[in-house]
């Protein structure tokens, strides 16, 4: 919950230039610079005075000895809770991410592109989250014989995730009796949520044919394990070495840090999980995230949906001195603009 902060206009516009121009240069600002960028009539020692009440409020620290002053984690929340004018992004750039994000393409390369999307016009790290929250719904079946008892089954579920498993039988199945047993299946389980479809089936497996029957466990094992798999939340991420341009990140630790997050992907999984039920884009600010490792960054993060259902989560992470009034915007408009194109596939 943010802090309250007695601050009159003065003291915010000296704050909002604080904060411009440390996000712009990563340099401690000193108060002749902030004379100037703010364009008050007042000295050097009244800007030091407001400054030292600033940093005795824990908004700007002074590091090391520097006669300057950078924004802190409190005084970044507090800007972006109170001071933040949000860019429009315009409709060029609304137009560019909206092509590259045409509903002709599949699921898969939809997510795919939000990623490289957020990461190209942000120079950030973007970020996309499947929570794969939709039921595993069959859309295809095929059987393809291998060997005399090896079967390739060939799984199309929901819109376009296709799987491939190969499955041992205990006889020799001719192409007509493999592409039988598929229709059969086809009956009881295309178009329908897997799991409910798996009762049903078993149910009635006494009544199928002895051929049907033989290989039907096996089937269902591997169409079990695939949905399972499909089912397992994921993160995809692009332009990690965007942050290598922050001089902040140059830390050899730090960068070591951050890409094991990335690798090991639980953490930002579970991060992002609390943008789920955003309205809009939420902010993580340094510890807010919860996580040490992450105490230097700032992941900003909105859901996307599919029939109104959140499905997974946008997003990108940074420096704390990312230009949020730009970013901002991005985020919301790839999570909106992603969710038409996934609602709107054929």
């Amino acid at each position: 919950m943010t802090e309250k902060y007695e601050l009159d206009e003065r003291a915010q516009l000296l704050l909002r230039q604080l904060i411009t121009s440390y996000t712009r240069d990563a340099q401690p600002v000193g108060s002749k610079n902030l004379v100037e960028m703010s364009g008050l009539d007042v000295s050097s020692a009244t800007i030091r005075n407001i400054m030292s009440k600033l940093e005795a409020m824990g908004l700007v620290d002074s590091p090391h000895t520097s006669a300057g002053r950078i924004p802190t984690q409190a005084g970044y929340r507090f800007f972006i809770d109170s001071l933040l004018e949000v860019n429009d992004l315009g409709q060029s750039a609304r137009k560019t991410i909206a092509d590259r994000l045409s509903s002709d393409k599949t699921s898969n390369d939809l997510i795919q592109s939000a990623t490289e999307i957020l990461s190209s016009v942000t120079r950030l790290t973007g970020i996309v989250s499947l929570t794969h929250s939709v039921p595993a719904e069959i859309r295809h079946i095929e059987f393809m014989r291998l060997t005399e008892r090896r079967i390739l089954v060939i799984l199309v579920i929901n819109q376009d995730d296709v799987h491939n498993k190969v499955i041992e039988v205990d006889k020799d199945y001719t192409d007509l009796e493999l592409s039988q047993a598929a229709q059969t299946l086809s009956r009881y389980l295309i178009g329908r949520d897997f799991y409910s479809a798996r009762i049903k089936l078993i149910e009635e497996l006494s009544d199928l044919k002895g051929e049907v029957n033989a290989i039907m466990e096996s089937v269902l094992e591997a169409m079990e394990q695939v949905c399972n798999d499909s089912d397992q939340d994921d993160l995809l991420t692009s332009g990690e070495s965007n942050l290598l341009q922050y001089t902040e990140l140059s830390d050899i630790n730090k960068l070591r840090d951050i890409f094991s997050v990335f690798n090991d992907k639980k953490d930002l999984l579970d991060l992002l999980d609390h943008c789920t039920s955003a309205d809009g884009v939420e902010i993580f600010i340094g510890s807010e995230s919860g996580y040490t490792i992450l105490s230097d960054f700032s992941v900003l993060g909105a859901p996307y949906k599919i029939n109104g259902k959140v499905v997974g989560v946008v997003g990108v992470i940074g420096p704390t001195r990312i230009a949020y009034e730009q970013v901002i915007p991005v985020v919301d408009i790839t999570a909106k603009l992603l969710s038409s194109a996934l609602n709107t596939q054929k």
